[in-house]
């Protein structure tokens, strides 16, 4: 996983490229009607029902437009929010307040909406050895808060990007003409390279595990578009010589069932890829 260091580089990333995409050359609207001594309080309004997530973030963007802000919580990032509720207090330079609103609002809708969505999931497998993952199917540009939000909402973090995990996919596995040569290739990588990567390796079939349980070395192995029968098979096929991994179209309807066959994770790409905006709003005192 990416470092404290990397993960917060992220974040400025996006603020910046979030500030320069929505404020330009400036808040004209503000700019004309609003004298730039003029000081006010805004709250943040809850329209609607679920986790709440991105308030820390908020305050990062604030901060980084107006060191002078001042933001009182109310309510913390993975609380239980619903229609009426007021998450924080923000006061200071009114044009400050209202260059930030729409980069607060827009990441803490998403967030929130992310955070809601991995509840659920979590709240599924209660009871099971089972942990739910994100994926890389995220919206370009933010991924951190994307993977932030699902932390927030009770899940773990997969492999952030491309380049802190090594994972051997179909394609991967394909081109470099089949698992043991792809595997082996691999390690021998990691070597000339000295990296510490962990490998991940999909499997298609039962044939397959056994195949990949022959190579040394990898840390788990992604138990890919499996029934439940098969995958009960491939986990007791497995044990414990690595850990195991669920993915492929998995819902709120199959996730219990699928964490019943005894997988360690189950990665879906629909906490991040399919939800609604949490309804927020930004509203003067």
């Amino acid at each position: 996983m990416i470092s404290k260091q990397q993960f917060e580089k992220e974040l400025n990333l996006i603020i910046t490229n979030a500030i320069r995409e929505d404020v330009g050359d400036g808040d004209h609207s503000s700019l004309a009607c609003i004298p730039k001594e003029t000081t006010g309080k805004a709250k943040l309004l809850v329209k609607d029902e679920g986790i709440i997530a991105g308030v820390e973030f908020a305050k990062l963007v604030f901060h980084h437009i107006d060191a002078s802000l001042e933001i009182e919580t109310l309510i913390e990032d993975g609380s239980t929010v619903k229609y009426g509720d007021i998450v924080f207090y923000v006061t200071g330079n009114s044009q400050s307040i209202l260059k930030a609103e729409r980069l607060v609002l827009n990441a803490m809708q998403r967030m929130s909406a992310i955070a809601t969505k991995t509840k659920s999931f979590a709240k599924l497998l209660e009871g099971t050895k089972t942990k739910i993952l994100d994926t890389r199917k995220t919206t370009p540009g933010i991924r951190a808060l994307e993977k932030w939000a699902v932390k927030i909402g009770g899940g773990e973090n997969h492999r952030f990007a491309l380049y802190d995990m090594i994972m051997l996919k179909d394609n991967h596995i394909d081109f470099a003409g089949g698992i043991t040569k792809a595997i082996t290739k691999t390690q021998n990588y990691l070597k000339e390279t000295q990296r510490d990567l962990k490998i991940i390796v999909e499997a298609r079939s039962l044939q397959e595990i056994e195949e990949i349980l022959e190579s040394e070395g990898v840390y788990r192995i992604l138990i890919d578009n499996f029934n439940y029968e098969d995958t009960r098979k491939a986990v007791a096929l497995i044990g414990d010589k690595c850990l195991t991994e669920s993915s492929g179209g998995i819902n709120e309807n199959t996730l219990r069932a699928y964490a019943d066959c005894g997988v360690d994770f189950i990665s879906s790409g629909a906490l991040t890829h399919s939800v609604y905006n949490m309804d927020l709003s930004l509203k003067a005192v």
